[in-house]
């Protein structure tokens, strides 16, 4: 299935066909692989090059790969529990002795970053706020003081959308849509 974005202004392609899949095929990430996202995510900006992100992952089939499904809500489940790996992205909240507040921005970048060399690699990324942050701060020991659990993402190899329940099924074959550049943009 292609979803490509039918954009006004020419993008990169990687952009165009970055999309955020549910319908995930049993062929799983290599361990290189992932290495690779991690790669890129490194790469991406950040306030004074703190590089705020931190990743707890795993692959499907593993220990913590249950711990991470029992992280997501109910729905998120359902379709995220045949992703290859599973990622828990955590911000640290301080730089040094002050409040890193570009911290979630700069996880964001990373996240993006990742997901872009995913898609140049036919890997489909799929980033979710719908966990529960309460169970994932309990079930991987993550201290609040310092860090902050943000969004889970699902990585794997695109499958069928007919294998996919309702509501999702529809979603995943519906055309993608964006707000019009004018939609959020203001000259100063």
């Amino acid at each position: 299935m292609s979803k490509i974005a039918n954009t006004e202004y020419p993008v990169l392609d990687v952009i165009r066909n970055r999309w955020s899949a549910r319908s995930f095929s049993e062929k799983q990430i290599t361990p290189e692989q992932l290495n690779t996202l991690f790669e890129a995510a490194s790469w991406a900006f950040s306030a004074n090059n703190a590089q705020a992100w931190n990743y707890i992952y795993a692959f499907n089939g593993s220990e913590g790969f249950d711990k991470l499904v029992d992280c997501l809500m109910p729905g998120n489940q359902t379709w995220a529990k045949n992703a290859s790996v599973l990622l828990l992205n955590i911000a640290d909240k301080w730089m040094g002795d002050r409040p890193y507040n570009a911290a979630k921005h700069d996880v964001g970048a990373a996240n993006a970053t990742l997901a872009l060399q995913a898609t140049s690699m036919g890997i489909f990324s799929h980033v979710m706020g719908g966990f529960s942050s309460a169970k994932a701060i309990e079930t991987f020991g993550i201290d609040t003081e310092k860090q902050e659990p943000v969004v889970m993402i699902a990585l794997g190899f695109l499958d069928d959308a007919d294998k996919l329940e309702e509501p999702f099924r529809t979603r995943e074959t519906a055309p993608r849509t964006r707000k019009s550049i004018e939609e959020f943009t203001k000259q100063a």
